[in-house]
This record gives C-alpha cells, sequence and structure tokens, in this order.
C-alpha cells in the first residue's frame, strides 16, 4: 500500500512539474525537460542514444509495480520533447513515444483516453511528416 501511495504521489508530482513546464518559453522547456529525464527516468543522454530494446530492459531497476508509470512518464516527456524539436528528431522522439504508449495500452490493466488521445495524435503527425505536409507538430 505504501509503495502504491508512492508512485501515485510522484506520478501526480509529475505531472504538475511537467505542466509547469510547458508554460515557459522553449529555452527553459528544454532545459527543465531535460532535468524532467534524470529526476523521474534516468539519464537523459541514455535515452536518447540507446535502442528501444535498451529504453524497455532499462525499466528492470524499477520495482514491477513502477514500471508502468515509469515507461508511461518516459512517453510523456518524449512526446512533450517532440513538439519542441523539428523535423527527422521530432519524429523520432514520437515513434518513441509511441512505442511506450502502445505497449503500456496493451499491457497495463488500466484504460486512459489521454493516451489514446495521445497515440492518435502521434499517428497523424508521424503521417503527416511523412508525406511531407506539415512539421512534427
Amino acid at each position: 500500500m505504501l509503495k502504491r501511495d508512492y508512485i501515485l504521489r510522484l506520478i501526480r508530482e509529475f505531472a504538475e512539474a511537467l505542466e509547469l513546464v510547458m508554460r515557459q518559453n522553449v529555452g527553459k522547456q528544454r532545459e527543465e525537460i531535460r532535468m524532467m529525464y534524470d529526476r523521474y527516468v534516468g539519464p537523459y543522454s541514455l535515452y536518447h542514444t540507446c535502442t528501444m530494446r535498451d529504453v524497455m530492459e532499462s525499466f528492470a531497476r524499477f520495482p514491477q509495480e513502477e514500471r508502468a508509470e515509469r515507461m508511461e512518464m518516459l512517453a510523456e516527456l518524449y512526446y512533450a520533447e517532440a513538439g519542441l524539436t523539428a523535423g527527422q528528431g521530432g519524429d523520432e522522439l514520437l515513434q518513441r513515444a509511441f512505442a511506450l504508449f502502445d505497449f503500456i495500452d496493451r499491457h497495463d490493466k488500466t484504460y486512459s483516453l489521454s493516451r489514446r488521445a495521445k497515440m492518435a495524435d502521434i499517428q497523424k503527425r508521424l503521417e503527416a511528416a511523412a508525406a511531407g505536409n506539415a512539421p512534427n507538430r
């Protein structure tokens, strides 16, 4: 019960912090998002250089009851950062976010309308980028 309370507080804290970050200017957003990687999921440099297989394996260091929530935090960070990154880099972040959201959607017992909406948005943005119709946001 205490572990569940901890992760729920952590999720709430994460959501509030991300919301505050997204209200700042773009330069400050990038810096704050990098710090959020380090604080909530792990080294920023790791999650931007490793393969998705390595990303998934990295979650083994978290207790089982926290993994889906930590994955969702990382997906949210990828998603937020993709909105600040144009071109191929933004598309790659969107693909990473989608892969995590999709994994969570298929394996977690909790249905999330917000997650499904983000997945639909990601698909739409990636399709538009592939067609050369629009930037990734």
